[in-house]
């Protein structure tokens, strides 16, 4: 048994919504829950070998099942994930949905207070980052990292150095949303399955905000995020101008 396909990123772009489609799809056999957390996690890599059939066993495919896969937004963030996969299955194909950083950074925040993970008001929390982050080296803060998670083209770059390009797909969050049909055409399409047809909209874990970002903090992270996004632009030949808006 091998893994085929993850999605591997990034949190807050859309990955719950694009697990629940796959898991509409007859051909495609996805873990028995979403974020199975196997790469990430340190211990499972401790004695240099890591035990497979740990992951395995939260997989039940069927026979109609010619792909498996699983989506752990995570993957693409945690510095050493992508090697791992590499080493456990070098051919793997990666679906990374990236969303505007500034967005999605108030939408992680939003996620975490209303956890009670996070009890700090976003702008404390964004000029708190750094100094709580250290709290978790010399891993990354799987909590309070509202602006590093947003530095996609570094996230980019570590899967390319083990992946070749052709086997990582990069969707937009907004074309995933906007335009579900097209989108999941290029995911069935990369994957090599049959098309998902009559397509009914999936919007799941939507949250309401109890207020809106305010200006202030809009105009601090688009001045941290505009060369990433302008960068991000050139790499994947995007227009991204609305990002910035």
């Amino acid at each position: 048994m091998k893994v085929d396909f993850i999605v591997c990123g990034a949190q807050k772009a859309g990955t719950t919504a694009l697990d629940a489609y796959l898991r509409a799809h007859p051909e495609i056999g996805m873990a028995n829950r979403k974020e199975v957390h196997f790469f990430d996690i340190e211990k499972n890599f401790l004695s240099g070998k890591a035990d497979y059939s740990q992951y395995h066993a939260v997989f039940s495919p069927l026979p109609s099942n010619k792909l498996i896969g699983e989506a752990t937004p995570i993957y693409m963030y945690w510095h050493e994930a992508p090697k791992r996969i590499w080493q456990y299955n070098p051919d793997m194909k990666l679906i990374a949905i990236l969303r505007n950083p500034i967005d999605r950074a108030y939408s992680h925040w939003n996620m975490e207070y209303d956890r009670k993970t996070d009890s700090l008001p976003f702008r404390e929390a964004l000029q708190s980052e750094a100094r709580r982050c250290r709290e978790a080296l010399p891993y990354q803060h799987r909590v309070y990292s509202y602006v590093d998670r947003g530095f996609y083209t570094e996230q980019l770059r570590r899967l390319w150095t083990y992946f070749p390009k052709e086997q990582v797909l990069v969707l937009k969050n907004e074309e995933l949303r906007d335009q579900p049909n097209e989108t999941l055409k290029k995911v069935t399409d990369f994957l090599g399955v049959a098309p998902l047809n009559n397509i009914e909209h999936i919007e799941v874990h939507s949250r309401q905000y109890s207020s809106g970002m305010a200006d202030q903090e809009k105009e601090y992270l688009r001045s941290v995020f505009e060369f990433e996004i302008r960068n991000l632009e050139r790499l994947l030949g995007w227009d991204c101008r609305s990002w910035l808006e």
